[in-house]
């Protein structure tokens, strides 16, 4: 029965690396061009005013909560995080989708040749794996607590 928690915390770490990878890699490519990325911010709909503010502190949020996924006892709130942005980002480009005529897109690096549609999946994926951790994690302490 000891053997079951290894392989939660297997799991929990493999997707916590996953989603480090992910974060600091679309950070990175937004901060190589940060005028770039806030050009392309400035020309998607809704958060055009915004796209100034949103320029650096997008990357910079996406690196704080790479940090919480690197350290086990922070990263249950890098999890709550991650699966905040990509939740908060789905709806946004569902939004985009379904009210906006003119959609360009504002990421950078492989992400960028993604489609919308596409685009929506790999983010469900991405909450999936969230919400899997975060679900481990919960029956994790209860079987250490016990």
């Amino acid at each position: 029965m000891k053997l079951l928690p290894i392989y939660k915390k297997a799991i929990i770490g493999t997707i916590s690396i996953l989603l480090l990878i992910l974060f600091i890699y679309t950070a990175s490519s937004k901060l190589l061009d940060l005028r770039l990325f806030e050009l392309r911010l400035g020309r998607m709909p809704y958060i055009e005013p915004y796209a100034p503010f949103l320029s650096w502190s997008l990357p910079l949020l996406e690196l704080v909560i790479a940090g919480l996924l690197l350290f086990p006892k922070l990263r249950i709130i890098g999890l709550y995080v991650s699966g905040i942005l990509l939740t908060h980002f789905t709806i946004y480009i569902i939004a985009v989708l379904k009210f906006s005529d003119d959609i360009p897109c504002s990421c950078g690096g492989v992400l960028s040749a993604l489609g919308w549609d596409d685009h929506i999946v790999f983010n469900a994926i991405c909450m999936a794996l969230v919400l899997t951790a975060i679900v481990l994690n919960k029956k994790q302490h209860k079987t250490s607590n016990v």
